[in-house]
């Protein structure tokens, strides 16, 4: 097996596992199963399965990441590292902050299993104030600066770059259809990804 193959291969079970998660977070696989569960049992563990389903489901991905044939891609110069370190950090304070701001146990779907389910808010502020989608630029910041990275490695980042851009566009929808003209103004003024970047244009 090639090297050449080993991007494809990682690249492909990386868009089924995408296009499972984004199922999984429509509306159609939640409707479905409250048919079958009822609203109470959906409300309260709905967010958990999806979650708990969502790293299984990635194991496999991540093992033909390191099983497969790979070679070395690039490696940044010593003088370069520190700064790279020093974005990786600030990557992981945007994810902290942006966790602080949705409450980490009801992102995990922990919360929701003691407390009768509610209507998120549409939140605004803090690290939202920048960026609609914070936790999606945080991880992308740290995994695009990690400064060695192998073949295998790099065909992973591009595939979880494209699913966190087309998973934000799915997500805005249901935003836009929740929230109507407060989420769009919302958009308008709030860049996706990039602070700072007009919001028309990421």
């Amino acid at each position: 097996m090639t090297n050449l193959s080993s991007p494809v291969i990682i690249f492909i079970s990386f868009a089924i596992y995408g296009a499972l998660h984004t199922f999984l977070a429509s509306s159609t696989a939640k409707d479905w199963a409250r048919k079958q569960f009822g609203d109470a049992v959906v409300d309260k563990t709905y967010r958990l399965f999806f979650n708990f389903i969502g790293v299984i489901t990635l194991l496999p991905v991540l093992y033909l990441v390191a099983w497969l044939p790979d070679a070395p891609l690039y490696s940044a110069p010593a003088f370069l590292r520190p700064f790279l370190l020093a974005g990786q950090v600030a990557a992981i304070l945007i994810l902290a902050a942006a966790l602080n701001k949705t409450d980490a146990l009801d992102f995990a779907g922990l919360r929701q299993l003691g407390e009768d389910a509610k209507a998120p808010p549409l939140i605004t502020d803090g690290v939202y104030r920048w960026v609609r989608h914070p936790l999606y630029t945080g991880s992308m910041l740290f995994l695009w600066l990690i400064p060695d990275v192998s073949v295998n490695f790099f065909a992973l980042n591009v595939a979880i770059t494209l699913y966190f851009v087309i998973g934000a566009m799915f997500e805005e929808r249901k935003l836009e259809r929740y929230f109507g003209k407060t989420y769009t103004d919302y958009k308008a003024r709030t860049p996706m990804f990039v602070p700072w970047l007009r919001a028309g244009r990421n």
